[in-house]
């Protein structure tokens, strides 16, 4: 008529076992003996019961930067480790769940909350430093200096410094977050952006100085295509050539280009005929009383000197006149420029007439530029 007693897990309505060392032993006893598929339902049943236990202590951490809901999620996963790691021969129920929960809220705060990484030798360490600020702000009213942290922490200055520094790192400030006042701007509208053109600085500062290496007539090419937006037909009806010779020149000049920036030295401009052809010819002939300079090619800064010594080596005889025959000019740099102006400034100084004849349209637009439009004749 009377069964042997059974012991079973109290129900939270049950007040004669509210005690959770007392449900944790009937759990143990009840589960005894029973194979594992029967043990999940008695599980359950304390797991229920404990659960007041496990939101007490996450209301504990609350208010420190983690919503409850969260918190309390986290203590009933440490409950839940804590049962079925439960040996009643180990001691107290109630100490050892609690001391698995909070570890769990702990390590959740270490492990999740932190809006960047950071090691965890510094964040241990900034624990320390929040603590060893609050007694130390105690005991000397006012805010301690690093030098005192580090004494009392028994803790090198840098240590303590990058610990502060890293404390930024718990909760860092929203790039959507609002400037202030009534402005609509954020925060991340103050940031600045990466500038790509920096990456290009090392190019440009090359290719400059690689352009100066280039005949005139070439670098004039490439600025108006390049810089200047024009068309290889308007480029060729401004150096009266073919379409088809600017495209050339373009080709040419942009592979050397190319060449010049992945060498070590920049490989010469041309070879063989074609740079005889570009390359600046000075002519010096007399007819009879006049003295004529003839130049031809490219006339660049290492054909400068050479025209310069020409004109100026003409004045010294005192002809009737020395006129610079410019017909067999493809272009002029600034140093060729420069030379024809010398000149002209030495023949009014020797009183002998300087005539510039034959320029072509792209040269007699350099030449009007640079002041020596008077003295440019018409290409005969």
């Amino acid at each position: 008529m009377f069964g042997q007693p059974t012991t079973t897990t109290p129900s939270p309505t049950d007040r004669g076992l509210e005690d959770l060392d007392a449900a944790a032993l009937a759990y143990a006893a009840r589960i005894e003996g029973l194979p594992p598929e029967r043990r999940q339902e008695a599980r359950d049943d304390l797991v229920r019961f404990a659960l007041p236990f496990a939101g007490r202590l996450a209301r504990r951490y609350r208010g420190r930067g983690e919503p409850l809901e969260d918190l309390e999620q986290v203590a009933r996963l440490g409950l839940v480790n804590a049962v079925d790691r439960y040996d009643p021969e180990r001691g107290s129920f109630t100490a050892y769940a609690a001391i698995t929960i909070v570890g769990e809220i702990k390590r959740h705060f270490r492990d999740r909350t932190w809006g960047v990484h950071v090691p965890r030798r510094l964040r241990d360490l900034i624990l320390e430093v929040g603590q060893a600020t609050a007694a130390l702000t105690s005991e000397l009213s006012r805010t301690p200096t690093v030098a005192e942290l580090a004494e009392r922490l028994e803790t090198p200055q840098e240590e303590i410094l990058a610990a502060l520094e890293s404390a930024a790192g718990y909760s860092p400030a929203s790039l959507n977050a609002p400037v202030g006042g009534e402005s609509s701007a954020e925060f991340g509208d103050l940031v600045g952006e990466s500038d790509n053109a920096l990456e290009s600085v090392d190019d440009r500062v090359t290719v400059s100085g690689l352009l100066h290496r280039l005949p005139w007539r070439e670098r004039r090419i490439l600025a108006m295509r390049f810089y200047g937006n024009q068309t290889q037909a308007e480029i060729a009806a401004r150096f009266g050539i073919s379409q088809m010779h600017v495209s050339r020149l373009l080709s040419r000049a942009l592979t050397w280009l190319r060449q010049a920036m992945l060498a070590d030295a920049p490989p010469p401009w041309q070879n063989g005929a074609e740079a005889e052809s570009g390359r600046a010819r000075i002519a010096v002939r007399h007819a009879g009383d006049r003295v004529v300079v003839e130049v031809g090619g490219e006339v660049d800064r290492d054909g400068a000197d050479q025209l310069r010594r020409a004109v100026l080596g003409a004045l010294t005889g005192q002809p009737r006149e020395v006129v610079v025959d410019l017909d067999g000019a493809g272009g002029f740099d600034a140093g060729g420029v420069a030379a024809l102006m010398a000149g002209r400034d030495a023949a009014e100084r020797s009183g002998v007439p300087l005539r510039l004849t034959g320029a072509q349209p792209a040269v007699r637009r350099s030449l009007t530029a640079a002041g020596l439009a008077p003295a440019v004749a018409p290409r005969r």
